[in-house]
């Protein structure tokens, strides 16, 4: 089955009169086939995205020379090879389950000159591992999304970057979205797991933060010498990873600054206290 939506709002709405009897809902029970040209039971019918679309999806993943691009339905091709030709991508897979849309995608590759760089793939995705992509690319219905949203966030490495094309995640909110001839993009680097306590010393001193995260969004506590104290604030990206704190000083309440990344089961980076008195620290899991 091709799982690609190939087009815009005004598309939807006319697929709904056209094929209201085979569409049951676009919600989580979804269920939708139609015929496809290669013999086989598509999701949705097949509709060619624009390239402007296309090449702001890529613009928004920011790929480039150093990536590995999948797309997940894709189609006859277009946004793997847009991201191999112009992206300069260094290895670009396609994924679509109709034989047809795989023939007009390597016909398109090798139209291009990108054929040592592309491969398309005539395979269900949710049966494929796509865990190496540091750029993935979607045209999905919404229960799709979330079907394939496990993978993403266990399976990706932390800050893989994904564009998904007119849906969302449900409630993992996107880091961007933008509007590009009247089409809705949306895009989420996949965060690193960083729940859990975390301890380190600075000095003499012994601290522990103890972290909650639903998916980018972290909350948590902080226990020093000076007692506990709720984070100010906190962002994650990938792997990297800050958060402020209002820490007692010197007498005086100052704010606790740190900066670093995740890497395996540490936490690695520097602190300071109101931008003074900076520590690179190491925290390790507590236990």
């Amino acid at each position: 089955m091709t799982l690609r939506l190939k087009f815009g709002w005004l598309g939807i709405a006319a697929l709904l009169v056209a094929f209201g009897a085979n569409l049951v809902t676009f919600g989580a029970n979804a269920q939708s086939k139609f015929p496809g040209e290669g013999g086989v039971n598509l999701d949705v019918p097949y509709v060619p995205t624009a390239q402007g679309v296309v090449n702001r999806m890529l613009e928004m993943a920011q790929a480039g020379p150093n990536d590995i691009h999948y797309d997940l339905g894709s189609g006859d091709g277009r946004i793997v090879v847009t991201a191999a030709r112009d992206f300069k991508v260094k290895k670009g897979v396609g994924v679509d389950i109709d034989p047809v849309r795989i023939k007009e995608a390597n016909a398109n590759a090798k139209s291009a000159g990108v054929t040592d760089r592309v491969t398309f793939l005539q395979t269900d995705l949710f049966k494929f591992d796509f865990s190496e992509a540091s750029v993935l690319t979607l045209y999905l219905l919404p229960d799709v999304n979330l079907k394939l949203r496990p993978t993403i966030l266990n399976a990706l490495k932390p800050g893989t970057r994904v564009v998904s094309h007119a849906f969302t995640m449900g409630d993992w909110r996107p880091d961007n979205q933008a509007a590009v001839e009247s089409e809705a993009l949306y895009f989420w680097v996949v965060p690193a797991k960083v729940s859990g306590g975390w301890e380190w010393k600075i000095g003499s001193d012994n601290y522990r933060l103890d972290l909650s995260q639903e998916f980018q969004v972290v909350t948590g506590m902080l226990q020093g010498p000076g007692g506990q104290s709720k984070l100010l604030s906190t962002a994650l990206k990938g792997e990297d990873f800050r958060f402020d704190a209002s820490v007692p000083r010197g007498g005086a309440p100052v704010v606790m600054h740190f900066v670093g990344k995740l890497s395996g089961n540490t936490l690695t980076g520097a602190i300071d206290f109101a931008g003074t008195q900076r520590s690179q620290i190491t925290a390790t899991q507590a236990k």
